[in-house]
């Protein structure tokens, strides 16, 4: 039964990756429709991947961002790896080009006794993933993007220090905060 299951998850994702495909090749020739099924398909993942790293705030925005930066580099999409990755990687640099102006990179490491008091008790969410979201939301702009990046997108500190043209120990550092806050929100 298991590997019936598995077949049939291995049997969607190739059909889901052809059907992209030629979506992406008649987007790229200018099909409105065939872009709007690949922004639909992709909106989900993609719209999390922005709240994880950017907060909820500005998901809203950074993730039509992603979408209409989609739609201009479309012709660059080579197909050397799936759209999904593609996508995902340009999402990625969406928003780390978003952190980069001089006011956001002020904030990355600011520490000012309030973050731990705005993260929420455990009283005021039950349910652990929720609890985990809502922590994610009130850690600092550069604690919470390595987080995301490092814990929950599986870079390595190198890949994150080229991304956001930081040191590999600043990255290790600001991760290392990230997951003591988060521990001792989700302590409460």
């Amino acid at each position: 039964m298991a590997i019936a299951g598995v077949a049939a998850f291995v049997s969607d994702r190739l059909e889901t990756a052809g059907r992209d495909r030629e979506d992406v090749a008649l987007a790229a020739a200018g099909d409105a429709l065939a872009f709007e099924r690949l922004y639909r398909a992709h909106l989900p993942r993609i719209h999390g991947l922005v709240r994880r790293m950017a907060g909820p705030k500005d998901a809203e925005e950074i993730t039509q961002d992603v979408f209409v930066r989609a739609w201009q580099k479309l012709g660059t999409f080579r197909g050397d790896a799936a759209f999904s990755t593609w996508l995902h990687r340009l999402a990625v640099n969406v928003v780390i080009e978003r952190f980069r102006s001089a006011a956001t990179r002020r904030l990355k490491l600011v520490d000012d006794g309030v973050v731990m008091e705005s993260l929420p008790s455990r009283t005021e969410r039950p349910d652990r993933r929720l609890q985990l979201d809502a922590a994610l939301e009130h850690l600092p702009d550069g604690a919470r993007q390595i987080f995301v990046l490092h814990d929950v997108e599986g870079y390595k500190h190198e890949e994150i220090a080229t991304l956001l043209a930081i040191s590999s120990g600043t990255s290790k550092a600001q991760l290392h905060r990230a997951r003591m806050l988060l521990r001792e929100a989700l302590n409460r």
